[in-house]
């Protein structure tokens, strides 16, 4: 039952071909430490389900993604990530744009083992001729055609998360989990990365248990990653990095990827959190105030 390995271990099961569907939102705890280990190994082909950010900028930027199923990969501030920005201008990447609720019903539905899950949403717009990928059903009870979203199954997904046990018990602290609990359980194969690594008694307080939004069984590795949400931010823990969002911007624009890999990557995430300013700095990052 002891899940808590190693970042290349974990990531060992990704081959080239595979989706992965990364957790986080846009900005906000994205699993970056295992984008990063991603990026060190030589997997590529692969198609990435994502409600985006610098993940998926730089999975596409290192040339290693084929197709991208997104409502949005943006910096918030920054409402076109970059990298992602310059690779489809290039026509370097297939893309699925559909809605933020289609991907949710899209993650649904692999996680219920259903092919689709009827929506209005997309009727009458421009969606459906840019996404042959989903056609439409009619209704056998009110004759009316409705969107049939396909199910979005990852062989893997990567999340971050606030806290976990050995045993794959998640905590996340932040208002808002996203999505996360529906990639854990849609996806065959769930990796989490941790901020902290805690006993199983923590779960015995009411209030942490009810941080806990899917099961034990849906996670298959733990990576002790603190400070993995950098440059996302991990809320409560601390916020994202506009100043290294900004210099990645400016690095992927003037030199592309290996311009910003020279600087920031490494050979381990103890490089990468160096180069940042070390986890100290990453923990003193001032959360967001809306």
């Amino acid at each position: 039952m002891d899940k808590l390995v190693s970042a290349s271990d974990a990531l060992s099961v990704i081959k080239d071909g595979m989706t992965i569907g990364i957790g986080g939102w846009g900005p906000r705890r994205k699993p970056m430490a295992l984008v990063r280990e991603l990026l060190r190994t030589d997997v590529k082909d692969l198609t990435v389900i994502a409600y985006g950010g610098a993940d998926v900028g730089l999975l596409c930027a290192a040339g290693k993604v084929r197709k991208v199923i997104f409502a949005f990969v943006s910096l918030d501030f920054m409402p076109l990530e970059p990298a992602f920005r310059k690779a489809r201008e290039a026509g370097d990447i297939e893309v699925m744009e559909i809605d933020e609720g289609m991907m949710l019903l899209g993650l649904r539905a692999a996680a219920w083992g259903c092919p689709f899950i009827p929506t209005r949403i997309g009727l009458g717009t421009d969606l459906l001729s840019h996404a042959p990928d989903i056609a439409l059903v009619e209704s056998p009870y009110d004759e009316k055609e409705w969107v049939a979203m396909p199910a979005l199954k990852p062989d893997v997904a990567l999340l971050h998360v606030t806290a976990a046990d050995r045993r794959g018990v998640c905590e996340i602290a932040s208002p808002d989990h996203y999505m996360d609990d529906w990639f854990a359980r849609a996806a065959d194969h769930t990796i989490v990365s941790t901020d902290n690594i805690v006993d199983t008694d923590h779960y015995a307080n009411p209030d942490v248990a009810r941080r806990v939004y899917w099961e034990r069984n849906c996670t298959q590795a733990v990576v002790h990653m603190p400070g993995g949400a950098h440059p996302s931010s991990n809320d409560p823990l601390y916020g994202f990095d506009v100043a290294h969002y900004k210099k990645y911007g400016e690095l992927i624009a003037d030199g592309g990827y290996q311009a910003w890999a020279e600087a920031f990557l490494g050979a381990s995430e103890n490089d990468y959190q160096s180069a940042v300013g070390g986890l100290d700095a990453i923990q003193a990052l001032p959360k967001p105030v809306y």
